[in-house]
């Protein structure tokens, strides 16, 4: 089966979106299929091109056994609308061209985020008369306007609508979570067009390892109590909470704990700037680190924190960096409602709290810092119930006898 895999986002890159393509599409060469995805130069998220690439109108190569077409995009930032739309319309278009020149697929796939990748692969769909998988991540523009970075408008209208145009034109939809699969079929997608692949973990990479010492020596960590967030640092993480939770400590006299943020985003800067003024001793931000030292600095991590800020829309979300913590079984400390609350509770992987209260993310930390044994007992159960479940190895296979079945009806279809 031939595969045209369309993805704002892939390797290099190490955001969620990038990490799930990459792990998707390798595992279906391995298992035969020939595969081309069609993306940009790696820049997330400052807009800046990795070292050894060039963004170029085309440019070509391969990453574990997937044949990758990078077009030129215009660059922008994780922030600033308008740039940022930009950026998008200027895939859609480079992308689209790209999907003429290569072989032609069985079947293509958009992944989203973001929405105009969407639409590349309806393009993409009809000019190559094959069907459309179209992989959701995000509720886009809805994802934007719960975050603040647009409101409500005509221009947001229009966009909902060609939302709902880009839903109909796919023959399957795939996303990560129930809570997604419920909003589809709110908005009208019949269920039986809807498939649920959830993220999920390398398990050869993720997996409990002893730490070596080296990056908590590297940060100046010690041996204090490190609560670590991993992944993008965004408007929509709501990580001023840790610079809060911090201010606390300072107000307690306590030395005992550090907050790790490893990553970068749109406000990453501005968080950072403030904790360096106010002398934030607790807060520690290592910037982007290489996708391949995730490991490292899980292992160094006493607890992982996974927040988003309190908005109804985020309750549909499954973040990727859950099933990373419970892999390397890794008490997990959650501050996003709804799916993943109930995910995280049933499996006794950590302790929820409320988004946006410090004084609850505080009170977390210091429980399993006082009592290690605590740590323990949910890393040990978020590694049975949502580590080793959701390896990409059995995720693929599900995900490519999906594809399967959709190639094989487009081909009688045709």
């Amino acid at each position: 089966m031939r595969i045209l895999y369309l993805t704002h986002y892939f390797f290099p890159e190490g955001n969620a979106p990038a990490t799930r393509v990459y792990e998707a599409t390798r595992r279906f060469s391995s298992a035969g299929c020939d595969v081309t995805v069609v993306t940009g130069v790696p820049n997330v998220p400052n807009g800046v091109v990795y070292e050894g690439y060039r963004n170029r109108l085309w440019q070509r190569e391969e990453v574990a056994g997937v044949d990758v077409v990078r077009v030129w995009t215009y660059l922008a930032p994780n922030k600033g609308t308008l740039k940022r739309i930009v950026n998008f319309l200027s895939f859609m278009v480079t992308a689209t061209l790209a999907a003429l020149r290569v072989p032609r697929p069985d079947l293509v796939v958009a992944s989203s985020p973001q929405f105009f990748c969407g639409w590349a692969g309806v393009f993409a769909s009809r000019l190559r008369r094959a069907p459309l998988v179209l992989e959701i991540r995000d509720l886009w523009p809805e994802s934007i306007v719960a975050v603040g970075a647009m409101r409500k408008s005509p221009l947001i209208r229009v966009l909902e609508w060609l939302e709902r145009r880009m839903y109909a034109a796919a023959r399957r939809i795939v996303t990560v979570g129930d809570g997604y699969r419920q909003e589809l079929e709110a908005r009208g997608i019949p269920g039986e067009r809807i498939s649920v692949i959830p993220n999920g973990i390398d398990g050869a990479v993720f997996h409990p390892r002893p730490d070596d010492g080296r990056l908590r020596e590297e940060w100046g960590l010690g041996r204090r109590f490190v609560c670590a967030y991993v992944g993008t640092i965004g408007m929509g993480c709501g990580l001023e909470i840790v610079l809060r939770a911090a201010r606390r400590l300072r107000a307690e006299g306590r030395d005992d704990v550090r907050f790790l943020l490893v990553g970068d985003g749109a406000v990453r800067e501005e968080l950072e700037a403030q904790a360096r003024a106010e002398g934030l001793d607790a807060v520690v931000f290592t910037g982007r680190l290489p996708k391949a030292r995730m490991p490292e600095v899980l292992a160094a991590a006493d607890a992982c924190l996974v927040h988003l800020t309190r908005t109804p829309l985020f309750r549909t979300v499954l973040p990727s960096k859950i099933f990373e913590a419970a892999a390397m079984a890794k008490p997990i400390v959650l501050g996003v409602e709804g799916f993943a609350a109930d995910l995280v509770g049933r499996a006794g992987a950590g302790i929820c709290i409320e988004p946006e209260n410090e004084a609850q993310l505080l009170e977390a930390v210091s429980r399993l810092a006082a009592d290690p044994s605590l740590g323990r007992k949910l890393g040990e159960a978020g590694l049975e119930q949502l580590g080793r479940p959701y390896d990409w190895n059995g995720l693929a296979k599900t995900y490519l006898a999906t594809l399967q079945a959709v190639a094989s009806a487009g081909a009688t279809a045709r």
